[in-house]
């Protein structure tokens, strides 16, 4: 990585000249949703600022040196929730006043917009005449399909609970009423798509996320004798299931991460061969997808990097048939897929499960399929399209 923090395969694909152009005239303008660590959204993040190198940069908050040299070298705007008390670690809470936040951002120097959202970004007003890209991780899913897995019993407060119902309602209308703004969707995986249609009846393209496959690598050793799981611990990754399946079946899990349900899940783990580890480097992290058993991944997610991460350091995983697994995982030559949630399920699914009967070059290779250089190159072409057909200014 050069002292920018861009990725050895930066210049993989020339910037296309249309969109190197728009870029250099200032007129482009990024927009995520916050800047707090260097999650799947920001590496995404990344290859756009490497696409647009002198976009400038708008978000809701900005916490200083949580992102990476390429994103923190932006001119950063961020909204006034910047600004109220304990927004660094409590941003979440201000969740009923992002529409406001989002809508006050002045786009007017801009022609192209490109906004990577999971929450209200894809909610900017870009100004009349100019065009709107999304990139779309989902539609809020905390006000959507999955509000019970973050404000349901058991996983929030009662306060926040009541607090999260007055506002769902109004976060759903401008949820959709917000949609039109976006003159092109792009989502990060089939199942995103449909939601899209489902929520904002609109059609997108899905354009994969990047996976560093260069990062991992399988280790000729093979697996000792543990399972794996990595997550920020949030309800709806649903790690109390991979937990609860390792305690019934007696094999050792480590769970690597750390968030708002870590005491819980703790809770959970009790007089078991669960092990809770802090987040890892990201070479740690290669090093223990690369010789565990598998990795867990018990959630519905709308793709799920990480899984793509164990397989390209040479481990099968063991998902929840749902969600993105369904578009990165091969039953019996990637991994195995299971019909629910059930603990029992999981359990006996651990019990009879063979690391031996995958091969490391056969899962490495299917990895391969969404690596960075693909995202790279689709988005490359899609802006490269965009720009060669803005209007030009009066």
């Amino acid at each position: 990585m050069d002292p920018t923090g861009a990725s050895p395969d930066a210049a993989a694909t020339e910037i296309p000249p249309a969109v190197a152009a728009l870029a250099a005239s200032g007129r482009v303008a990024l927009v995520h949703d916050w800047l707090t660590g260097m999650r799947g959204g920001e590496k995404c993040l990344e290859i756009l600022c490497e696409l647009l190198p002198q976009a400038d940069l708008f978000t809701l908050v900005h916490v200083p040196g949580s992102v990476s040299r390429r994103i923190e070298a932006r001119r950063i705007t961020t909204s006034f929730v910047q600004h109220l008390p304990a927004a660094a670690r409590g941003y979440r809470r201000y969740l009923p006043l992002f529409p406001a936040a989002i809508e006050r951002f002045d786009l007017g120097a801009y022609d192209l917009v490109v906004s990577s959202s999971h929450c209200v970004a894809k909610g900017v007003r870009p100004r009349p005449g100019a065009v709107h890209v999304c990139y779309c991780y989902t539609p809020m899913r905390y006000v959507w399909d999955q509000f019970d897995a973050y404000f349901g019993p058991g996983r929030a407060d009662p306060l926040t609970r009541v607090a999260a119902r007055l506002a769902r309602g109004p976060l759903q209308r401008w949820d959709v009423a917000s949609a039109p703004r976006v003159g092109r969707f792009v989502a990060i995986s089939e199942f995103v798509r449909q939601r899209i249609r489902r929520y904002y009846d609109r059609d997108a393209e899905v354009v994969y996320p990047p996976v560093d496959c260069s990062a991992f690598e399988p280790d000729a050793r093979g697996p000792e004798d543990y399972f794996l799981a990595a997550s920020a611990f949030a309800g709806y990754k649903r790690l109390d299931v991979a937990i609860e399946a390792a305690r019934r079946a007696g094999v050792r899990l480590l769970v690597v991460g750390q968030g708002p349900d870590a005491e819980r899940l703790q809770r959970g783990a009790a007089g078991s061969r669960v092990e809770f580890l802090p987040w890892q480097s990201d070479a740690a992290l290669a090093q223990l997808m690369a010789r565990c058993r598998a990795l867990l991944f018990p959630g519905e997610e709308d793709f799920g990097i990480t899984p793509v991460e164990c397989m390209a350091a040479g481990r099968p995983v063991i998902a929840y048939g749902a969600g993105g697994a369904l578009e990165t995982i091969l039953p019996g030559h990637t991994g195995i897929l299971l019909p629910n949630q059930d603990p029992d399920v999981w359990a006996a699914a651990l019990g009879e499960f063979r690391p031996d009967a995958y091969d490391p070059a056969v899962l490495r290779a299917h990895a391969l399929r969404f690596d960075r250089t693909h995202y790279r190159r689709r988005m490359a072409t899609m802006l490269g399209d965009v720009a060669s057909n803005l209007p030009r200014r009066s």
